[in-house]
């Protein structure tokens, strides 16, 4: 991809930030962003389908990105503790991305695309967790359990405690025998 392709897609990309952050999804239309991008619809729809394809796409490289901040997959299974404080703490870094990408009717998604990239990590890495079922159910639990408390409390009590009792409640959860 060519520096100008590069400087296209971010255009694009930080539009639709713009227009995400003022409005929903389903309010957003490719005629308003390529005005705010200025670039022709031609060159968006070289890009993106549409912008449900745009919005996914981004939300992907985000929850990307987030993996990619977690520095040492390794102790998933030896220390969740200190795995889900990574975790954690990797989506604190990107939250001001993902704040706007899975606002509103998208905030379910974001647990769903944390849970499925854990699940490409360790099942490319285990292939013998993929037809564990109930390693598949402990990880849907702690991935979506962990996700929905630390929302709901962060802010009455603060990131860094909210963190610290999510991940000791986490480890107290028995990893499923593998």
């Amino acid at each position: 991809m060519d520096l100008r392709e590069k400087k296209t897609i971010r255009d694009i990309q930080d539009a639709f930030l713009q227009l995400r952050a003022r409005k929903p999804l389903e309010r957003i239309t490719v005629r308003e962003l390529v005005e705010l991008a200025e670039i022709g619809k031609s060159t968006f729809y070289l890009h993106y389908k549409d912008i449900y394809d745009l919005c996914d796409q981004m939300q992907k490289e985000v929850i990307q990105n987030i993996f990619a901040d977690i520095p040492r997959y390794d102790v998933f299974f030896t220390d969740t503790t200190l795995f889900s404080r990574e975790m954690f703490q990797s989506f604190i870094n990107h939250s001001a991305v993902t704040d706007i990408l899975f606002s509103g009717r998208q905030y379910y998604v974001l647990a769903h695309y944390i849970e499925q990239g854990m699940r490409e990590y360790f099942f490319r890495d285990y292939p013998e967790l993929e037809g564990n079922m109930e390693f598949n159910i402990w990880l849907s639990l702690v991935v979506h359990g962990g996700f929905s408390a630390y929302v709901e409390n962060h802010e009455a009590f603060g990131d860094e405690d909210t963190i610290q009792l999510i991940s000791s409640k986490i480890s107290k959860i028995p990893l499923p025998h593998l």
